[in-house]
């Protein structure tokens, strides 16, 4: 049996592209295994609150972190660390990353816990983490807001890059499209190719080894 944690992070409850697109790679992976589910936008993590929180106890200097500040983080990472896959959803807001997003990756980045250091080793190194992003515009080469994202490249930073985790992008452009624009029919073609792919990419995922 596997696990996989499942974060969402638009404020949009119902009609959220990037939450149906991570419910069908959650969906596709969950026979015979576990999905944890977080929804950062409805149960937020608090902004981080010490500096202390930064790093491993062994690695803090200053003050230490009150108790449930503590508590906070080490449910939030025994959750990473205990998933064999991770599925994230976020919409670009403002060129950038949802608020709740952030303050998760805060709590989670932590040399000496999940970053790699001499007294933690590197414990999410491969682990598969699918990047599920939303914009409302067109983000391509050549495009008026090509370079805007400053979402993505910071979770391929933080996940891959730092923490060693095997990153995929899934993304779908022009959602805020209007329904007789021309790039209304792109961006449906979008989201029925990033379905496609999510839910093949759920159930690889979902196949534990033999």
């Amino acid at each position: 049996m596997a696990t996989l944690l499942h974060l969402d992070a638009s404020a949009e409850p119902e009609d959220s592209r990037s939450r149906a697109l991570t419910a069908a790679l959650a969906s596709a992976f969950a026979p015979g295994n576990t999905v944890v589910h977080r929804d950062l936008h409805t149960d937020p993590p608090p902004h981080l609150p010490h500096p202390g929180l930064h790093w491993a106890p062994p690695l803090r200097t200053g003050g230490a972190p009150g108790p449930a500040a503590e508590a906070t983080q080490r449910r939030l990472i025994g959750e990473l660390l205990d998933a064999d896959a991770l599925v994230v959803g976020y919409p670009l807001y403002n060129y950038s990353l949802p608020s709740p997003l952030k303050a998760w990756i805060d709590h989670v980045h932590v040399p000496g816990l999940t970053a790699p250091s001499p007294i933690s080793g590197s414990p999410l190194a491969g682990r598969p983490a699918v990047l599920v992003t939303t914009r409302g515009g067109d983000y391509g080469p050549g495009a008026p807001n090509a370079g805007r994202d400053h979402a993505t490249p910071v979770l391929e930073l933080i996940l891959g890059e730092e923490m060693g985790m095997d990153v995929t992008v899934v993304g779908v452009g022009m959602t805020l499209a209007g329904r007789e624009s021309p790039e209304r029919a792109r961006s449906e073609a979008e989201h029925e190719e990033a379905l496609r792919h999510l839910r093949e990419l759920g159930s690889r995922l979902g196949r534990t080894p033999e």
